[in-house]
């Protein structure tokens, strides 16, 4: 994850920023061979960040390379809403092609907005903008978008020629040019060779940063599920919940009635006893013992006879 990435992650809960980071990066690895898979992913690291900038683009770029072109526009321009950057562009007009609307392509190709990127991103607009005037069978218009262009050099490679290349020469083949589309094929080939793409083995490695590296949490279930269905998850835990606490009141009181019912019958035992023994506590009175009462009768009937 590169810098820029990193710094807008800061800006979370530590907790929070280790856990989208660890998402967008699996949807960078699962990107080119399951976009489904890598769209769940930034989908995840979206209800933790979905504030962030560098997570709504992610959610927007795998959105597009799934094939869901509505979410991918919604995203994209909530990106660009957020950062200001203009660089997602082309994906946006390419997400319009994909709805059906070519003509909104082309005319966002040729507005203002892009008539200052920078070079790599305007080609990559003009290739849109080709792509939408084939959509519309203008092929002599759509020839005409690629070959203004400088960088379409038989003999020169830049990051995108390849796909330069490829989309010059679908658009030569569907003008019934074979031959020069052929050329033009076979130059690809070149192209990813001079730009050493046949010997990349990954499509990429991620250094995380230190700091969201040092503690792992464990992904909990929801986050990989669809909101209905966490919801449902919530209502059940949060259901459970209740049944313990209330099985946890009525122990209580159960408790709580024997303890009364073990007070009264001591009550009762302490009163019986008391009825037997003539004592009252209350009272403060001695327990009468009958020999004593006897020996007391006789000193009396002892003295009258003297």
């Amino acid at each position: 994850m590169d810098r820029v990435a990193r710094a807008q992650l800061r800006y979370l809960e530590e907790r929070s920023a280790s856990w989208v980071a660890k998402h967008l990066v699996m949807a960078g690895r699962l990107l080119e061979d399951d976009p489904e898979l890598a769209y769940e992913h930034t989908l995840a690291a979206s209800r933790r960040g979905g504030r962030v900038a560098v997570v709504r683009e992610a959610v927007g770029i795998a959105a597009y390379h799934a094939g869901k072109y509505a979410d991918a526009l919604r995203e994209l321009r909530t990106h660009r809403r957020i950062s200001g950057s203009d660089y997602n562009l082309p994906l946006i007009a390419d997400s319009l092609r994909g709805l059906g609307r070519p003509e909104k392509a082309i005319e966002l190709a040729q507005s203002e907005e892009c008539a200052n990127l920078e070079s790599a991103v305007k080609v990559e607009m003009q290739m849109v903008a080709a792509g939408s005037y084939g959509d519309l069978g203008k092929l002599d218009k759509a020839l005409a978008e690629l070959e203004s262009l400088e960088q379409l050099n038989f003999n020169r490679a830049f990051s995108f020629s390849p796909r330069l290349f490829t989309a010059y020469a679908d658009l030569l083949s569907a003008a019934g040019r074979a031959e020069d589309a052929k050329r033009w094929n076979a130059q690809v080939e070149v192209a990813e060779s001079a730009l050493g793409i046949e010997r990349e083995t990954e499509s990429f490695i991620i250094d995380l940063a230190p700091e969201m590296d040092e503690e792992e949490e464990t992904p909990r279930a929801k986050d990989l599920i669809e909101p209905s269905e966490a919801e449902e998850a919530d209502a059940d835990a949060e259901a459970e919940e209740a049944d313990a606490d209330a099985e946890a009141e009525e122990a209580d009181a159960d408790a709580e009635a024997e303890e009364a019912d073990a007070e009264a019958e001591a009550e009762e035992a302490e009163e019986a006893e008391a009825e037997q023994t003539g004592i009252d506590e209350e009272d403060d009175l001695n327990e009468v013992i009958e020999s004593d009462t006897e020996a007391g009768e006789a000193d009396v009937e002892e003295e009258s006879a003297k």
